[in-house]
Order: C-alpha cells, then structure tokens, then sequence
C-alpha cells in the first residue's frame, strides 16, 4: 500500500505519461516549505540559526531587511529570522560624524600642465618619467585622419628618427623623449620606446582591451655628422609644434632628405682638421712652430691609413690601431734624428688627441648616470675597445723605438704655463678642428670654440694658479661647459652635443695616456699604471662634468611639472634597495 505524501495529486495515477524528471518516488515523504514569495532569500541573507551582532546605539534596521524591526534605543540585536544582511549595509564602527575623508579631495586631484614654453625635450622627458597612469590626457598636435592615426606609419617614422638620433651620437633619454615627442603629436598616447646601443622599439595599445602593436628597427651603422643631428631635432620641433601642419607624407620627405644630404666637409677637408686639431694639441703641451707642423703631418698620415682601412673593410679597431701609428713614429723618428728643438712628446700626445673617443665616453657615463644602464655599458666598451686599439698602435711604434735606441724622456710636464696667450689661441683652434671633424653646421663652431676657449682658462687657472688636482679642475671645467651648453641648446631649441663635444676636446687627457704608455714600454709597468689611471680619472670627470653642468641648467630653469612648483622627478628610480 502507497504511503501518502500529504497532497491530494500524489492520489493520481502513476502513469508514464504523468510521471516528471521533478516529481519524487513513491514513499518518499515531501517536506513542506513555504512559499518563495513569503519570505525571499539573498545570497548575502544570514543563515538560519546564526543571529547577527549586536548593533551601536541608535542603528536602525540594514538595508535590505524584512519585517524585522530594531530593540529601542538600547543595545538591540537582530536575530537571524528579523532581519537579512546586505553587502552595501555600513560596518558597525561607522559612523556619519566620524567618516573618513572622500578618496578625491575636496579641492581635486593637481592638474599636470606642460609649459608650451619649455622646450620639447623636458616636456617628454617628464612625462616619460611619470607613471602612465599619471601622464596628462593626450593633445594630438598634428591633425590624423577622419578615419584616425595611421598606426604602423607613426611607429615606422618614429623609429626611423630614433635611428638618425642614436647613430650620430644622441644619448638614450633624448632619444626616448624624442621617440615619444613624435608619437604622442600624431595621436598615439599610450606608447613606451625602448633604446639600447643597438636597437630600438617602440609598442603601443590603443586600449585596455585591445593587443599591442610593437615595431623595433636595429641601428647598424653609426656616423658623426651634427648636421644631419640639428637637421632631425628642427624635423621634430616642427612636429611637435602647433604652429606648424606637418603631415606624415611631409615628415617622411623631409627625413628622406635629411638622409640623402652629404656632409658639409668632404673627406680631404676632415684629414686637414684632423691635422690641425693634433697640430694644436701639440702646442698646448709645450710644443712649438715645428712641432706643430710634424704633428699635423702624422696626425693627417694616420687619418689616411684609416680611411684605406675602412674602405676595405675592416673593423674600426684596426682603424685605430693604424691611426695610432703615424704620429708614434714621427715621435720616434725625431728622437732617433736628435733634433734638439723638437719635443717628441709633444708631438705623439697630439696624434692622440686626435684619436681619443671623447665623444663616446661623454655620451656613455650620460647613459649611465640617467639610468640607460645596459647602453652605458655597451658604449663604455666601445670606448675601451677603441682605447685598446690606440694602446696597441702606440706600443708597437715606442717598442721598435727603444730597439732602435731612441731616448725618449718620461719626465716631460703636461704644460709650458707660461704661455698663457699661445695656449688659448691653441685651444681655440683644437675646438676649431674638432667642430669640423664632428660635420658641425657652420653657425655652431664659432660659439663651441668660444665655449672651448673658456674651458681652458678655467682649467689653467685652477689647476696652475689656484694649485688645485687636475682631475677637479678638469671637472669643473667640463661642468661650465655642460651648463653653456645647454644653455645654447635652449635658446636654439636643438641639441646640446654641438655645443658640448667639440669644446671638451683641449681637456682630453692626452699628455697623461701617452706618458702611461711610454712607461710601459719601458717596462715601468707600476709607473705606467698610475699614469694611465690618471687619465681614466680625468676622462671620467670629463664625462661627469658635463652631466653635472646640464643637469644644473635644467635644475634652476623653468621645467614642467604639477602644478604648486613639483620637484622634477629623477630618472633613477632606486634608493639603495
């Protein structure tokens, strides 16, 4: 006999046709419940048989509550059948007196605003230095299409400026803000480019949602013209200027003719101021008429050697293993010759000074000391590397010297100091030949050779009256000549290099690498250590020096920031941990 169930349709018959995937089998008893609609559950009810906490004085029934009612103005309670829970209820401690501050303050979150009076290199370098969650909201300054920026064709441009930049010597930051500058003028905010020594590459996400695009371009062959280098920094004022409507068809004509112009000095002319600026070099050690005349001959003999070099082929190391050479001999020849009027000295420390990576090494310890760790490292070596193949020229020529029986003195001093006059109008005519040799724009040398002239004196100053270490007036020097640099820079609204490069040219320690070597081809191997340290040192302080005198200029200037004057943020991002 069927047990009943409680309702009169569990009487029916169980038919196939009846019977439900729901319906429970016979003898199976069906508790009764009430109604869904009498009493609606949440997900955030409290369970039954757990009663709430006790509740502050004065709280009312939770939101989302039932029937359930509070106990008075007494510390009530609720039970768990008086009232349901909700998510959105207050915590028990809040109270309307006592809240806490709104996430944005009152007077709202500081507005970034970028000076448009401040040239484009500080604008995006702060923005690159803020987190991108914190950069202003993008102002597209060159009008894209109707149907938006032309996303492949503005990285691809990009990078083909990044390229013009980093090979004719630019430093990592600069060309990071100038990738940036580029992008962020056609419409492309969301953006991140990446600069090491070789490559470049650039990424950007249109959304949150949407996939990344990234373009990289590798820089494979790297050349001196400060020229072209002006030409592109004019290309990208313009781009990020409002004044100026420069399509993308524009841009990419003028980059191809930036390409295709020839450099404004042919190669004859680049082997007499080479001539010249080792000639020059000579005399501020103490050399004379004739010794300048022996040390341009040299210095041009190597510079040919060097271009027959290259043009079959061979790498850059043997370049300068075979520039080095010329100028030792001529040294050596005058030794061997007894010629008592000539320093030999004199003349070698010129041909060196022709042949120092001074370029280089300033744009390395930059790198490094802007955070651009792994392209610091790589240019570093680049210069050792070059500085080893000069070592390796040098020593062959003083080692068959000294087979020979040349006598060549050690003890010779850096500098005839009473000479004040010659001495400046040589160093003038080192930044001269130095300026020619980095393909400088005409308008610019006038300005560097004064900015070299200066140098001097400062370093002659300090270092002869004043008794103070070469390598802190070195420093120094190098330091007025990073801040006028960059001064000229600002006024001219382009790079820095042409004012900076070619003026440290007479504080290059070329006296104290020569001596180093001599010694060690002596077999003075302890002596020659102490020297060639020396002019690391004095190379070093060059390089930091004119870090330290540009970041001086940008740090007493007008620099866009947060509004209330914000401190400009560092590059560094580290603090010991």
């Amino acid at each position: 006999m069927v047990a009943e169930t409680g309702g009169p349709e569990d009487q029916k018959p169980q038919s196939d046709e009846a019977r439900s995937a729901f319906v429970p089998p016979a003898g199976v008893g069906r508790r009764t419940t009430a109604s869904e609609d009498d009493q609606p559950t949440s997900e955030f009810a409290i369970p039954a048989g757990l009663a709430s906490e006790p509740q502050g004085p004065g709280a009312g029934p939770s939101p989302g509550s039932g029937s359930g009612s509070s106990s008075g103005t007494g510390s009530g309670s609720f039970s768990g059948s008086d009232t349901i829970g909700s998510a959105f209820a207050p915590p028990k401690t809040y109270r309307a007196q006592h809240s806490p501050p709104a996430f944005t303050p009152a007077h709202g979150i500081p507005m970034i605003r970028l000076t448009k009076e401040a040239p484009w290199q500080d604008r995006m370098r702060t923005m690159l230095r803020m987190p991108v969650a914190e950069r202003p909201a993008p102002e597209p300054v060159q009008k894209p299409d109707e149907s938006g920026p032309a996303v492949p064709r503005v990285l691809d441009l990009t990078l083909r400026i990044g390229e013009l930049l980093l090979a004719g010597g630019e430093g990592a930051e600069d060309v990071e803000a100038a990738m940036f500058a580029v992008t962020r003028s056609y419409g492309l905010d969301r953006s991140e480019p990446t600069v090491t020594f070789t490559l470049l590459s650039i990424s950007y996400q249109p959304s949150l949602v949407d996939d990344p695009v990234t373009a990289s371009r590798t820089v494979r062959r790297r050349g001196t013209d400060y020229t072209r280098l002006a030409a592109v920094f004019r290309l990208i004022d313009d781009i990020t200027t409002g004044d100026v409507e420069v399509s993308l068809e524009d841009a990419y004509r003028r980059l191809a003719e930036i390409r295709r112009n020839r450099h404004p000095y042919s190669g004859w002319v680049l082997t007499l101021a080479g001539g010249g600026l080792a000639g020059a070099a000579s005399v501020l050690v103490g050399g004379g008429a004739l010794v300048f005349v022996v040390a341009a001959i040299g210095a041009m003999l190597g510079d040919r050697l060097a271009w027959l070099f290259a043009g079959r082929g061979l790498p850059e190391f043997y370049q300068f293993v075979v520039a080095a050479m010329p100028p030792a001999a001529m040294g050596v020849a005058l030794t061997l010759t007894h010629w008592s009027d000539v320093r030999p000295s004199a003349v070698i420390t010129g041909g060196l000074f022709a042949l120092l990576p001074g370029r280089a090494l300033v744009a390395g310890v930059q790198d490094g000391l802007t955070g651009f760790y792994i392209t610091a490292a790589a240019r570093l070596l680049e210069v050792m590397y070059l500085f080893i193949g000069i070592v390796v020229g040098v020593l062959l020529v003083l080692y068959l010297g000294l087979q020979l029986g040349a006598q060549l003195n050690p003890g010779t001093r850096f500098f005839a100091p009473d000479r004040p006059v010659v001495q400046i109008l040589a160093s003038m005519a080192l930044c001269l030949a130095f300026a020619i040799l980095l393909q400088q724009d005409r308008s610019t040398i006038l300005v560097v050779t004064l900015n070299g002239a200066v140098a001097w004196v400062i370093f002659g100053a300090m270092a002869r009256t004043g008794k103070i270490s070469p390598v802190l007036a070195t420093a120094t020097a190098a330091g007025l000549v990073g801040l006028f640099g960059q001064l000229f820079s600002r006024y001219r609204y382009t790079s820095s290099l042409p004012y900076i490069t070619a003026a440290i040219g007479p504080l290059l320690p070329g006296s104290a690498t020569y001596f180093g070597l001599l010694a060690v081809a002596q077999g003075k191997v302890n002596a020659g250590l102490v020297s060639l340290s020396t002019a690391v040192a004095t190379a070093l302080a060059i390089a930091i020096g004119v870090n330290l005198g540009s970041e001086i200029s940008r740090l007493f200037m007008r620099v866009p920031g947060t509004v209330g004057g914000a401190n400009r943020r560092a590059a560094k991002r580290t603090r010991g941990f």
